[in-house]
């Protein structure tokens, strides 16, 4: 991934916004797969976008707040979130600078 793809992979951060649906319609409490509803936390890390090219694609990670939801619509929408490592990639390579 070079530096002239960054400006694309922040895009990919506004697959978050979809994990805004699970504050309307919350998976209910005994839904399996919490732990993976908690990686949507990891979409905060989405801000760093601002300083770092790229980073913003982090941001996807709000998505799997909407992991295994008991509304398969909204359980659909998680899907994108698991591009969050592209994200991480651009933040490891501006600390690793």
């Amino acid at each position: 991934m070079g530096v002239e793809l960054a400006p694309l992979a922040g895009l990919l951060g506004l697959f978050g916004l979809a994990g805004l649906a699970g504050l309307r319609q919350p998976p209910a409490q005994g839904q399996a797969g919490s732990a993976v509803r908690m990686l949507g936390l990891l979409g905060l890390g989405g801000l760093a976008g601002f300083w770092i090219d790229g980073a913003g694609a982090l941001g996807a990670a709000g998505a799997l707040g909407l992991w295994n939801h008991q509304n398969p619509k909204l359980a659909r929408w998680a899907w994108p979130g698991w591009v969050f490592p592209i994200g991480a990639y651009y933040i490891v390579r501006h600390l690793a600078a």
